[in-house]
């Protein structure tokens, strides 16, 4: 039997962007009749805000405000969450194609199995970036999957699916409930997608979307100070194994360059078997083993980070502090 709009909950799509791009198009495409897609920006300073009043149907633009004391993004998810209509919801970013049946698939995994989440595959755009691609195979890709960690890029969920998880320290938010403890850790916080992490059981969909990553060595390199933070602050265990695991890796390929570079090549390889990447980029796993405890060892030493022209100082889960770049 087919599934109409009107057989299925309607849907509120939050997507975080300054501009209007290809993915606003796509997913206003999907919309069924009772669906909204918030279009979350900062201020009226930004460009997609010059879209207001020329949307289609079912699109609205939502005005954040500028973040204080956490990141742009936490912030405008917070203020798309409280502007939502309706209880079933979909998370989304603007930095990947969005196919015909995205949002119908995401909507059929939740009837099969609950909160879903699909899965990224970051394809470097700068030398430094696809340098990192088996890194960013093995700690995002096969994490997102086997980890049930939910990807901020594509999640479904309803808002009851939510539960307050027992690091809350916000007794007012966690006594308003689990949405409302969400929303205030958003706006203390860097990383969307790890604070969803917290409040919501998972499940991966088996199904890649390839993003996107770098496009400078700077942005690059900003971008693995980030992701270095939000694993050590949202997974302190796993930050911890991440730094043995490249340490050890390292030096055996520094010790035994055959059998380090054979055994590192293969588990990429394994890795971009698994998930249908069909890039020569796992061949790079050996020299990026090499490079990954200096740059390890620079993302622990480093005091802020640049993201979407803000700086932030990051000193620990849920102190924040915005900087001027």
């Amino acid at each position: 039997m087919t599934v109409t709009d009107q057989d299925r909950p309607p849907i509120s799509v939050l997507l975080p962007t300054v501009r209007w791009t290809g993915a606003c198009d796509e997913v206003a495409g999907q919309l069924g009749a009772r669906d909204g897609l918030l279009v979350l920006c900062d201020t009226d300073d930004d460009p997609v805000a010059d879209r207001r009043g020329t949307t289609p149907d079912g699109v609205r633009i939502v005005l954040a405000g500028e973040p204080e004391g956490c990141s742009g993004k936490a912030n405008a998810i917070a203020a798309g969450m409280e502007a939502a209509a309706h209880d079933r919801i979909v998370w989304t970013d603007d930095d990947f194609a969005h196919p015909d049946d995205w949002l119908a698939t995401l909507n059929a995994d939740y009837e099969r199995r609950g909160p879903t989440t699909e899965v990224p595959v970051f394809v470097g755009k700068d030398p430094l970036s696809r340098l990192f691609e088996p890194a960013y195979a093995i700690g995002g890709t096969a994490a997102v999957f086997a980890g049930g960690i939910a990807w901020g890029g594509a999640v479904v969920f309803e808002r009851d699916d939510l539960a307050r998880p027992e690091s809350v320290s916000d007794a007012a938010a966690a006594a308003a409930g689990p949405e409302a403890a969400l929303l205030a850790d958003l706006r203390r916080t860097v990383s969307d997608d790890g604070t969803l992490t917290e409040y919501l059981d998972v499940t991966a969909a088996d199904r890649t979307r390839t993003v996107p990553a770098g496009g400078s060595i700077r942005g690059s390199v900003e971008r693995f100070v980030r992701f270095f933070r939000i694993v050590r602050f949202h997974a302190p265990r796993a930050a911890a194994f991440d730094v043995a695991f490249a340490v050890s890796s390292a030096v055996l390929c520094l010790l035994a360059p055959v059998v380090g570079a054979g055994l590192v090549t293969a588990i990429a390889a394994a890795v971009y078997a698994r998930f249908g990447v069909r890039r020569a980029t796992f061949l790079l796993a050996f020299p990026s083993v090499l490079v990954s405890p200096p740059l390890l060892a620079y993302a622990l030493a480093r005091r802020t980070f640049v993201r979407g022209g803000r700086r932030y100082r990051w000193r620990s889960l849920f102190d924040v502090e915005v900087l001027p770049v």
